[in-house]
């Protein structure tokens, strides 16, 4: 596992552009976040509204005219430092914002990609990220840039300068725990402005924890652990917690069969990416990562039924009161997972009409492990889901082909219909590893962290996927502090000859795919859908393209240089509208990918910021 642990060399702190520091500019208030699905010349949040619904209202960019987009400008982000660009750029006043691999942070004058100012986090030698040295994306608040390390940090610096106001380590990154997701602002009922964010590192066997931090200190105002057995504060030491070994869903001392070392103590569950918010209901929710180890075996008693020993809080969605921290509810979507399909997908908010016509307010979310799930948000925020009560679950569909490890889900239970067999079976002692098992979707998933998009005018899901499966099996596993703490081996394959990626749209009403779009590669960037009737995406090997959001006509694409990873957004400035999104090939794909990692070695490295625009007007 060596070869994945990816260490980054020490950096300056902080630069500042030649040309100068820009004056101060407007501030950024709760209102303004809470308005960003509605406004069109910002974008001031991650999913760009509370709902993460990643839905434009501009339309000057359409299905009539978008073939005459251009390159307005490149940026790019310098160095030796390349690697996987996954973030997602904020828009404020003219500037924008966007995080880069390695923990850096750029500046740039939005017309003209003139670099305004640049950070960069000083990591130690030691960092352990587990899928490539990657940033997500920042928060903005008030005069603030917040975003997360990978030394296990959260950073606010001013916008208009760059310069630090704070910088908080939640966690030892020697251990595990990193930052990778971008945070999110919350306003609680009591009129507190509070930053949300998640750890990384299930894959090393930490315990996964929601931070609430006063965004003008840096203070910690509440933090929620997610694997039960651990509850209430920290002690005020990073890495280490006020247990409780009351841990019903996972083995107790006596029974578990990893000897010392009890499972719910290393239990993984980390929120990495970012949340949604419902201000009604004052709820966070946000999706909860894989238990640890990986291997289940590990996880249920010895001679136990796996299914009656479900690893929670893990591999689900999680539903946060604002102000306490309190769980409030919890639906999971893979009990006992082992599979390492984790549950930290976006839950994106919408609202759903049942079979009567009534609209509800629900949750949609593309889980790794092949289905779309449609939640009751009410109902779990209010606790009568909790967990997987069957109130909650209104519809759980498959997304992608081929899916070996369930045939659906009981809609009455809220839990899978498992096929037997796909839980890989613990080797003999003395024996290196057990019987290799078929498993699709593979751990990469159905869908990884890459975020959809929906459009309220088609009511369609634009959901960026991958038909993929792995040879899957058991190995015998010690806990060491900073180590993989997996128990399993793979081998990533394909499923189908004539594609890897597929880019599909779902009508949640049906789960009918109402049209795709079949790549080569692996797709691993996010979506973006507008009222001008387009899906913007990006491709491994290189490209950004435009479809038309109602029937997948492919209308636009663009080369780049380099496989494009990260997150498409748009926004509007001086009568124009632009699309920007970072280029740069990286993330878990190359890294873990088997026979996709050999697939993707022909795409080339980069590291850069395009922004798109239609010609001028005359």
């Amino acid at each position: 596992m060596n070869r994945f642990i990816t260490t980054a060399v020490a950096a300056a702190l902080a630069t500042a552009s030649v040309a100068g520091i820009a004056a101060p500019g407007p501030t950024v208030g709760w209102d303004d976040i809470a308005n960003d699905d509605r406004t069109t010349g910002d974008v001031l949040s991650y999913g760009m509204g509370l709902k993460a619904q990643r839905y434009s209202t501009l339309a000057t960019i359409n299905r009539d005219n978008v073939a005459s987009l251009h390159p307005a400008w490149s940026f790019s982000f310098g160095g030796e430092k390349q690697r996987g660009q996954e973030a997602q750029a904020l828009v404020h006043n003219g500037v924008i914002y966007v995080t880069a691999s390695y923990s850096r942070i750029f500046a740039l004058d939005a017309k003209t990609g003139k670099q305004l100012w640049a950070y960069e986090q000083r990591l130690p030698d030691d960092i352990r990220p587990c899928c490539d040295v990657v940033n997500r994306g920042a928060a903005i608040y008030g005069n603030k840039i917040f975003f997360g390390t990978l030394d296990a940090r959260v950073v606010a610096l001013d916008k208009d300068t760059g310069k630090v106001v704070w910088n908080k380590k939640f966690g030892d990154h020697k251990v595990g725990y990193t930052m990778t997701g971008a945070p999110t602002l919350v306003k609680e009922k009591g009129g507190r402005v509070l930053l949300i964010h998640g750890s990384s590192g299930d894959e090393f066997g930490v315990v996964g924890w929601l931070f609430a931090r006063d965004p003008e200190t840096g203070e910690e105002v509440w933090a929620r652990p997610l694997v039960e057995g651990h509850q209430g504060r920290r002690d005020g030491k990073p890495g280490t917690y006020t247990g409780n070994p009351k841990a019903p869903s996972w083995p107790d001392d006596k029974t578990s069969p990893t000897g010392k070392v009890q499972p719910w103590s290393q239990g993984g569950g980390a929120p990495w990416q970012s949340a949604s918010f419902d201000p009604e209901t004052n709820t966070i929710v946000i999706g909860a990562g894989n238990p640890a180890p990986w291997n289940g075996n590990l996880r249920t008693p010895v001679g136990g039924d796996p299914k009656k020993f479900d690893s929670l809080f893990t591999s689900g969605q999680a539903y946060v009161d604002a102000t306490t921290g309190e769980l409030k509810g919890f639906f999971q979507h893979t009990p006992n997972d082992t599979w390492d399909f984790s549950g930290n997908n976006e839950i994106v908010l919408f609202d759903y009409k049942d079979k009567n016509g009534k609209t509800i307010k629900a949750g949609a979310h593309a889980d790794r492990n092949g289905f779309f799930f449609v939640t009751d948000t009410n109902k779990l925020a209010s606790g009568s889901g909790y967990p997987n009560k069957p109130t909650s679950l209104i519809a759980a569909y498959p997304f992608v082909d081929g899916i070996t490890w369930a045939k659906g889900f009981d809609l009455k239970t809220g839990r899978p219909i498992e096929n037997e067999g796909q839980r890989p079976k613990q080797p003999a002692e003395g024996v290196d590893k057990g019987e290799s098992v078929f498993v699709s979707p593979p751990f990469l998933g159905g869908k990884n962290w890459n975020p959809m998009s929906y459009n309220p005018e088609t009511g369609l899901f634009y959901i960026a996927a991958n038909h993929w499966g792995m040879d899957y099996w058991a190995e015998h596993l010690t806990y060491k502090p900073g180590s993989a703490y997996l128990g399993m081996g793979f081998r990533i394959k394909r499923l189908h000859d004539d594609h890897v990626g597929t880019l599909r749209a779902l009508d949640p009403q049906t789960g009918k795919i109402v049209w795709e779009h079949k790549e080569t590669f692996p797709l691993w960037a996010g979506t973006l859908t507008t009222a001008g009737g387009l899906v913007v995406t990006g491709t491994s090997n290189g490209y950004v393209k435009i479809f038309d959001a109602k029937d997948g006509k492919e209308l636009w694409s663009f080369q780049t240089g380099s496989g494009v990873v990260s997150i498409p957004i748009t926004w509007e400035q001086d009568g124009d509208q632009y699309i920007g999104i970072a280029s740069g090939y990286g993330g878990a794909v190359p890294l873990w990918g088997g026979d996709m990692a050999d697939l993707t070695k022909q795409v080339t490295q980069g590291g850069s910021f395009w922004v798109f625009k239609l010609p001028k007007r005359s």
